[in-house]
């Protein structure tokens, strides 16, 4: 079989300046792919790079040659094991990168066989859990409004950003402003030890469900002394990158949050919930702020899932694609209405 590829850089705006513990963003800048059959049939996927884990737009542009040539030379959409092994053989890390292209060939390998993608894994759209809303670190004032809003738009969860000298303001805010909703937060590494078992106790009084990464990624002891101590269950989002880590945090974390951008693509990530599954662990997985070329893809994942935070497309204030339907926080695998992710240009 023939397939051609093909690479463009997009940058979407953003609704509002999104600001977690260490940095603001104002655009998305999202590298998406496209792999065409010899019948006209074309895949979408999308990398969302992060400086965090050492990707920019840049690095993505750079290596999707080198991968894209392994998808030409092997020429079968249906042939992920191999052009992933061979995909990690020609390019070490660049995860974002490898999901761009795994997002591409599982959209055109279903679409190929007629099916949503979700189909093709067999499994349950009713199973989907509610995505969060994330509300960025902000003014106190303005995220009560931004947490209103969110309400107002019938958002039931909420991710809170914090990693202040003011996050108990931001969190009494935030819960008055929205009585009824569950209430997750995420401090992005920002805390010591000391600090988050300190915390976790406050936000137990606000009725929240779990913390976010509370401390640095870099001191998997203080994690584990936050895990021993505190007072709300701890998820492990930088701390969990790719397979290898689920092991190391099943003694010190309750739940793993995957990302596609973090780990490489789908079957990555189908592996990382399996793991840890047999650790345990219960599993979220998020996003980065991305299009819905990447974002379709994750949502065919959720029912796998305890949580979900797949609302990485709701941030921007345009997108080139449309995905899998979100109303309300509610992931509509079944309002699909087409074969494979359900990503298509707009």
């Amino acid at each position: 079989m023939l397939l051609t590829t093909e690479f463009e850089r997009v940058s979407y705006p953003l609704a509002d300046a999104f600001t977690i513990s260490r940095s603001t963003q104002t655009e998305a800048e999202n590298v998406v792919v496209r792999v065409t059959d010899d019948g006209g049939m074309t895949g979408i996927g999308a990398a969302a790079p992060s400086a965090h884990y050492g990707e920019t737009a840049d690095t993505v542009e750079a290596v999707l040659p080198e991968l894209l040539d392994v998808v030409e030379s092997v020429g079968d959409p249906h042939g992920h094991a191999r052009i992933e092994r061979l995909m990690r053989e020609r390019v070490a890390g660049n995860p974002s990168a490898r999901a761009a292209v795994s997002i591409a060939l599982h959209d055109l390998a279903s679409k190929r066989l007629g099916l949503p993608l979700y189909r093709l894994w067999g499994l349950d759209p009713t199973e989907a859990p509610t995505t969060s809303f994330t509300v960025g670190l902000d003014e106190t004032e303005t995220m009560r409004e931004k947490t209103e809003a969110a309400v107002d738009d019938g958002y039931s969860v909420l991710k809170v950003k914090l990693g202040t000298d003011r996050d108990e303001e931001i969190v009494d805010t935030v819960r008055d402003a929205a009585p009824d909703a569950t209430i997750r937060v995420d401090a992005n590494e920002a805390w010591t030890p000391r600090e988050a078992v300190a915390m976790s106790e406050t936000l137990a009084d606000y009725d929240v469900e779990f913390v976010e990464q509370p401390v640095p990624a870099s001191d998997p002891e203080g994690l584990k002394f936050v895990y021993e101590r505190s007072a709300l269950p701890i998820a492990a989002d930088e701390s969990c990158v790719t397979l290898a880590d689920v092991p190391r945090v099943a003694d010190r974390t309750d739940i793993v949050n995957l990302k596609l951008m973090k780990c490489g693509g789908l079957a990555e990530a189908k592996r990382m919930i399996h793991t840890a599954r047999a650790h345990g662990l219960e599993v979220m997985l998020g996003c980065m702020i991305e299009s819905n070329a990447a974002i379709a893809a994750a949502c065919h994942l959720a029912p796998l899932l305890d949580y979900a935070d797949l609302d990485g497309a709701l941030l921007l204030d345009e997108d080139g694609y449309d995905g899998v339907p979100i109303d309300a926080g509610e992931i509509r695998l079944r309002d699909v209405g087409r074969s494979g992710t359900g990503a298509q240009p707009r």
